[in-house]
């Protein structure tokens, strides 16, 4: 048992490493004590003011703050995290803390603990900084404590299990089961999920219907178990299991900051279920008593008497008193959705929250696993019987801040550790979304060649006549052309000018040449694709002002990688950047970010590098060896000339 003990002291240590710089980090940008500089960087408002103030859920003030100068300036506020309201007029205790629970481009709301707000809040000069929160480090260093000190209980055997001290037990299923609409390696990962004790994995290549083969695993766990949790690290991925899980007649329970979760799936929040509760008039009419309380508690600011002393304490404690009877009403409404929930849906950080703390699942179901560090995935895990992953370790792994603890194996997950284990993984392995053309190079790669192409995707095109278009895969090097790459002194990223304006020349022929096809009456949809932020500003802003795209913008996505996670488009454009005599790739050795972007395109991928840069790595150099195997290779002279 002691490796296993040894590795997670260990994870300890490293997470302590990775706080500190994500800290370091943080305070680079409030390294000058100034105003113009914080909001230079993104991490201040100022001035604000507040337009609106309401007892909201919990009996926590909430306040609606509006930027009164720079509008639409760029920032780093979203939902979820911990800000500060200060005041430039007092000293520095005149502060108070809140989360950001709506956010607009120049207003937010923010929720503060406390029931009144102190008297410096009327003297104007207000604004409101960013906090560094470490929640998600306080929350991953407990349940690491947990499982270090689990001993002779359930939590012990899982970690026993993870760590290979043990076996995984499976029990006999009923193998005729046939779910209709999964094909046979979904219907074996559902019948192996049904079949463990204590862990399994879906493990899904891109396109291969991960989400929809857990969505079915969590169906047929609800005819045995009450309710299950369902977590993922991302957002995206847990508001789109919810939506899902809601269209099979499920009843989910979605936590955590509205700010964060899509509009699609806003009516399964708990402050949805809340406010259509029959009890909720209640619950607001006592709300808005206690509001006036203090609205007329307010009215005694400053200088006033023995009288308006008492009158002031009066008020204070009739609002108290009734916001104690809302407080019981509304833990009874909260209550009652918690029991009614057949799924729990959230993030791995917000299964520990003060709603979550006494409950403890069967199981959990992980998605996206492979993104998310393991102290992390140990949260909701310490709360479960059993887990059941689903995710690709071939695809984005987890970010890792502190080049120190990536080094030292931060990044290491649990669902790359576990997926080793023999007989707990199945991997789906026909895909729906592209081209075999597309779909070939990471199935060698990353797959061992166990990928197939399903006939609805396997030859698709967009036209099969136009040599354009006719085509799924095209690499088109620009070897030669002295297309230099630029690094932005001030952001450290970089671009290639003319490599985009290559792209945008090839993407104008493509879009003419659709136009004359039989689909033209299909709105295609275009992803571009750069690992470098530098150049997704420049081909943003080229793409903007070109007239001629202007009525195929609204299909047009620009992103880095992590962007397209998870999604799919009918074009993907990939501009490498990287051009230069010593030929360092930088950001492009990072392979399974590669497998990403080659693979969300369904009938077209466009790749456009420098051979001579990117060729002497060895995953890029069997990436122009493949290219060249059938027939997508291309100068950037046949474009140019």
């Amino acid at each position: 048992m002691e490796p296993a003990i040894d590795r997670l002291q260990q994870l300890r240590k490293l997470l302590k490493i990775e706080r500190d710089e994500d800290f370091a980090q943080y305070k680079l940008h409030f390294s000058r004590n100034n105003i113009n500089h914080r909001k230079e960087n993104g991490v201040t408002w100022y001035p604000i003011v507040i337009t609106n103030t309401e007892i909201g859920l919990g009996e926590y003030i909430s306040i609606d703050v509006e930027r009164t100068t720079n509008h639409n300036e760029p920032h780093q506020f979203s939902g979820g995290k911990v800000a500060s309201l200060f005041s430039n007029n007092n000293d520095e205790s005149s502060t108070i803390n809140g989360t950001i629970k709506v956010l607009g481009p120049n207003k937010l709301r923010l929720s503060l603990n406390m029931d009144e707000l102190p008297d410096w809040c009327d003297d104007g000069k207000l604004g409101i900084n960013l906090l560094f929160d470490e929640t998600s480090y306080k929350e991953m260093d407990i349940a690491l404590e947990k499982v270090i000190s689990a001993s002779k209980n359930r939590l012990a055997h899982l970690r026993d299990v993870m760590y290979e001290i043990k076996p995984p037990v499976f029990v006999r299923v009923d193998e005729s089961l046939h779910i209709t609409g999964l094909n046979q390696s979904q219907n074996s990962a559902v019948q192996k999920i049904l079949s463990a004790k204590d862990i399994a994995i879906i493990h899904g290549p891109p396109g291969t219907g991960k989400t929809t083969t857990l969505v079915q695993a969590i169906r047929q766990t609800l005819f045995s178990e009450k309710q299950v949790l369902v977590c993922s690290p991302s957002n995206t991925a847990v508001d789109l299991l919810t939506e899902k899980l809601h269209r099979e007649g499920i009843t989910v329970l979605r936590l955590g900051n509205p700010a964060r979760i899509s509009e699609e799936v806003l009516m399964n929040t708990l402050d949805a279920k809340v406010a259509a509760h029959e009890s909720y008039k209640d619950l607001k009419s006592y709300r808005k008593t206690a509001e006036e309380y203090f609205r007329m508690a307010g009215k005694y600011k400053r200088t006033f008497g023995k009288e308006e002393r008492e009158q002031r304490q009066l008020f204070y404690q009739e609002a108290r008193k009734i916001l104690h009877d809302a407080r019981i009403l509304e833990d009874y409404i909260i209550s009652e959705q918690f029991d009614k929930a057949q799924v729990i849906a959230c993030t791995p950080v917000v299964s520990s929250s003060r709603m979550m703390r006494d409950k403890q699942f069967s199981t959990v179901f992980i998605d996206e696993a492979a993104q998310a560090l393991e102290p992390m995935c140990w949260i909701p895990i310490s709360r479960s019987n059993r887990v059941v992953f689903a995710g690709d370790h071939f695809q984005l792994p987890p970010t890792v801040k502190s080049k120190e603890a990536e080094k030292l194996g931060l990044k290491e997950t649990l669902f790359e550790r576990a997926v080793k284990i023999e007989n707990v993984s199945v991997m789906l392995n026909t895909q729906y979304r592209m081209h075999e053309h597309i779909m070939n190079f990471s199935n060698q790669k990353f797959y061992d060649r166990n990928l197939k192409a399903d006939i609805s995707v396997k030859e698709t095109l967009l036209d099969t006549q136009d040599f354009l278009l006719n085509t799924a895969f095209d690499f088109i090097d620009t070897a030669g052309c002295g297309y230099n790459e630029i690094i932005n002194p001030e952001s450290l990223s970089i671009a290639n000018p003319e490599e985009g304006q290559l792209l945008i020349k090839h993407l104008k022929m493509v879009l003419t040449q659709y136009e004359l096809t039989k689909d033209a009456s299909k709105r295609i949809k275009i992803g571009i694709i750069s690992p470098y932020k530098e150049q997704v500003q420049y081909l943003t802003n080229q793409i903007a002002a070109d007239e001629e795209l202007e009525k195929f913008k609204s299909q047009i996505a620009i992103k880095t990688v992590d962007g397209f996670q998870g999604q799919e488009r009918d074009i993907i454009y990939i501009s490498m950047v990287r051009s230069n005599d010593q030929r360092e790739i930088g950001f492009l050795s990072d392979t399974r970010r590669m497998n990403v972007a080659l693979t969300r395109a369904k009938k077209k991928l466009v790749v456009i590098g420098d051979s001579a840069t990117i060729g002497n790595h060895p995953f890029y150099k069997d990436f122009l060896d493949y290219a060249e195997s059938i027939g997508a290779y291309k100068s950037a002279w046949e474009l140019i000339s």
